[in-house]
């Protein structure tokens, strides 16, 4: 057992923060010296002295001989992997690397369709094929869950020469798989289950969220730590375990997708946020998890509103739910606010400017909240109080909110791949109106965001109802990102 106490990089930067002398290295400031006042004035000087570089008592990021070793390991011991990489590109340059690191050119990777904008980017740098899989999907909820075992065993048997698989746990709206099951099925063929954990970092800190990925037997986890602990923005880590992927492999891949200039400061956080969780991670938990449950249970009781709720009929695999929700992050909140009359656009600009009540993202129905560590008893009263408003003033039961109908959309684009999206995004490409696209070889990422899922990416078809739902999300106040005209008047195609 390591001590776990110790913060080896953030006590090395704090050292070499407060060591008087003459810097002619960069950052060009100079440890705030030249720093501009109205940056000094927002965050004082402090912080720019420990804004440093790779100084022989700081270690390198891709050659860790020192603290930042020191640092990834006290990780992997408390996150329960072999090894840990700690990130300064966010779980985006993780899951690039896990591509790179498992997939070549030609090479075929089992994936859900509801991937993260992430995954398409670590298909294009590898060159690698994907096979989409389709998410179980809830109809009345319009909400794609996770993958199945099924699914993931019935793709395994038609494409045997798959080199890994990967799969979302949980989804941005808490859910989880059964990955176990998954785990299982995929080591049976002898590949890696490669999981974007990016919301799911805290699971391993108390018996009452959701499996950790490690220990439901992925060879390989993303952790956005700064998603859901205690760690700045950008900050995350890739943990391994087992034999199945060459760590070189994944040191190298990183070395393509991170910065050569890594911030100290992000670093130094992601040491802080592991200590913290190490020592106070279960308490800290407990307290998140009476918050959620409170929000959860109090806004349930308010008329026209509705929360996400793990199903309660069992499948056949004897745990709660569905093959594609079998567990519930309670410190994700989903409240649905369609029967108010309002889509969750609406009712998110409401609770922003009305009542200073900002959530994570809000979809057609829908508002998702992030309760954490960070939140307090105030912000829970002030969540409810909201909600409870909401609901009284600004209901109007005369209105139906449609759903997006992702069911025709995921089983429209599951299967119309014509090229690989590396393929499609060196292509030769043209912009045309959006309207003389349909049937068209798309050659640029188009996704509502957040969550930063794809609708479109290179190398699909452009379809109709893709068309429809991309109009109707910004129709209802939905922002599109990823393709070059946010305003969705054009798109760029294969030519």
């Amino acid at each position: 057992m390591l001590n776990q106490n110790q913060i080896p990089l953030l006590d090395a930067l704090k050292a070499n923060a407060a060591r008087l002398h003459a810097p002619f290295y960069t950052p060009g400031h100079k440890q705030g010296e030249g720093i501009s006042q109205s940056l000094a004035d927002l965050f004082g000087k402090a912080v720019f002295r420990a804004d440093l570089t790779e100084l022989a008592d700081l270690d390198n990021l891709f050659a860790p001989q020192g603290v930042i070793q020191e640092a990834q390991q006290l990780a992997a011991e408390v996150f329960g992997a072999s090894q840990t990489w700690f990130l300064v590109n966010g779980s985006t340059c993780g899951i690039e690397a896990a591509i790179l690191a498992t997939c070549g050119t030609g090479d075929k990777i089992i994936l859900p369709r509801n991937v993260h904008s992430s995954a398409i980017a670590g298909l294009i740098l590898s060159g690698a094929i994907p096979i989409f899989l389709n998410p179980e999907y809830d109809p009345v909820l319009d909400i794609a869950h996770s993958i199945t075992p099924n699914s993931v065993e019935s793709a395994l048997q038609q494409h045997p020469d798959a080199k890994a698989v990967l799969t979302v746990y949980p989804t941005y709206y808490g859910v989880c798989g059964n990955l176990s099951a998954i785990a299982n099925i995929t080591h049976q063929y002898n590949i890696p289950l490669l999981v974007d954990e990016a919301h799911g970092a805290h699971f391993a800190f108390h018996p009452e969220l959701p499996t950790p990925a490690l220990a439901a037997g992925a060879d390989l986890t993303v952790q956005s730590i700064h998603k859901v602990l205690g760690a700045m923005t950008q900050a995350s880590m890739l943990h391994i375990q087992g034999n199945r992927i060459d760590c070189d492999r994944i040191s190298k891949a990183l070395q393509l997708v991170q910065s050569t200039s890594p911030s100290y400061l992000l670093l130094a956080s992601l040491d802080a946020a592991r200590q913290q969780m190490a020592l106070h991670g279960k308490m800290l938990m407990s307290r998140t998890l009476q918050l959620a449950d409170e929000a959860r249970t109090k806004i349930s009781q308010i008329p026209g509103l509705s929360v996400l709720q793990i199903p309660s009929k069992p499948y056949q695999g004897g745990l709660g739910g569905s093959p594609g929700f079998v567990a519930l992050d309670e410190t994700r909140l989903t409240v649905t606010v369609s029967s108010l009359g309002l889509t969750g656009f609406e009712a998110d600009e409401i609770l922003d400017e009305k009542f200073a009540v900002t959530a994570e993202f809000a979809s057609l129905q829908h508002l998702t909240f992030i309760i954490s560590l960070g939140n307090t008893p105030a912000d829970i009263e002030q969540l409810i109080q909201s909600f409870t408003t909401l609901a009284k003033e600004y209901c109007r039961t005369n209105l139906t909110v449609k759903n997006a109908n992702w069911q025709n959309l995921l089983s429209t684009q599951g299967y119309a791949l014509h090229f690989s999206p590396r393929e499609a995004f060196f292509a030769v490409s043209e912009t045309l109106p959006l309207a003389q696209t349909s049937d068209r070889i798309c050659a640029e990422i188009v996704c509502p965001y957040p969550p930063g899922i794809p609708v479109l990416m290179p190398g699909e078809i452009i379809t109709k109802p893709v068309l429809d739902y991309l109009q109707q999300i910004q129709a209802m106040g939905g922002f599109i990102s990823g393709c070059g005209d946010i305003s969705l008047r054009t798109l760029k195609v294969v030519n």
